[in-house]
C-alpha cells in the first residue's frame, strides 16, 4: 500500500465540534483552522450551523450537521424538517442517524424512506447516513447499506461515537465491499491518532469523522 499523505488525509477530514456545551466561539475557531488545513467539512450541532456557514463562506470547507441525532428514532416527518432548516441554515452536508429499530424489525421500506425523505428535503446536500454498525450483525450492515443506496444517499457512515462502539477497519471493509468502489464510506467514532485514520483509509473509508485531527496532523 502507497503511503498516505498527510495533505490527502486531511482533505478527507469531518472536523466534528458535537458536545453539547460547544460554543459558536469555538465552532468559529474550528472553521478557521479547517481552511487552514484543507479539511473537507466542519460538522456542527444544528444550532450553530448559521455560524459555520458564515465563518466558512468562500472556501472548500462545507458546513455539516447532523439530523435525527443520536438516536435516529424520531420520525421522518421530523427528520425532513431537520434537513431543510439545516439546508436553509446553510448546511451542505447531513449526516443523519438510521432508523435502527425499524432496521433490527426487518421494516425495510420505513428505513428506505426515512433516508429518501431527507435526501429529498435537502436536495443540495450530500447526505451521508450513520448505520450505528456497533448495534447491528453483519447481515443487517449489509442491509442497512443496500437501502442508504436505494435511497439515493451519498455515504454510509459508521457511528455517531455514543453508542458504545466507533469505527473498526473490518466494519469499513465490509462496507466498502457492499457499497462497491465509487459509493461514499465514512468511518467515524474514535479515530484518534494517524495510524487510525490511515487504517480507515486503507480498508476503504474515503472520510473521517473526528474531534481529534488537529492533534494528529502537523
Amino acid at each position: 500500500m502507497h503511503e498516505i499523505s498527510d495533505e490527502t488525509i486531511a482533505s478527507m477530514i469531518d472536523h466534528t465540534l458535537l458536545k453539547p456545551d460547544t460554543s459558536g466561539a469555538q465552532v468559529a475557531e474550528a472553521c478557521e483552522a479547517a481552511i487552514s488545513k484543507g479539511f473537507a467539512a466542519v460538522c456542527v450541532p444544528p444550532s450553530l450551523v448559521g455560524v459555520a456557514a458564515s465563518a466558512l463562506a468562500g472556501s472548500a470547507v462545507k458546513p455539516c450537521t447532523v439530523i435525527g441525532f443520536p438516536m435516529g428514532y424520531t420520525t421522518t416527518a421530523v427528520k425532513a424538517f431537520e434537513a431543510r432548516d439545516a439546508a436553509a441554515n446553510g448546511a451542505r452536508e447531513l449526516d443523519m442517524v438510521l432508523a435502527v429499530s425499524e432496521l433490527k424489525a426487518d421494516n425495510t421500506d420505513r428505513v428506505r424512506d426515512d433516508i429518501a425523505a431527507v435526501v429529498a428535503a435537502a436536495p443540495d446536500c450530500t447526505i451521508k447516513v450513520i448505520l450505528e454498525t456497533c448495534l447491528l450483525e453483519d447481515d443487517e450492515k449489509r442491509t442497512a447499506c443496500r437501502l442508504v443506496v436505494e435511497a439515493g444517499a451519498h455515504f454510509v457512515k459508521t457511528s455517531t461515537g455514543l453508542a458504545g462502539g466507533g469505527a473498526t477497519v473490518e466494519d469499513i471493509r465490509l462496507l466498502r465491499k457492499t457499497v462497491g468502489p465509487e459509493f461514499g464510506v465514512k468511518a467515524s467514532g474514535g479515530i484518534r491518532t494517524l495510524k487510525h485514520a490511515t487504517a480507515m483509509m486503507e480498508a476503504g473509508a474515503t472520510r473521517l469523522g473526528t474531534s481529534s485531527a488537529l492533534a494528529f496532523l502537523p
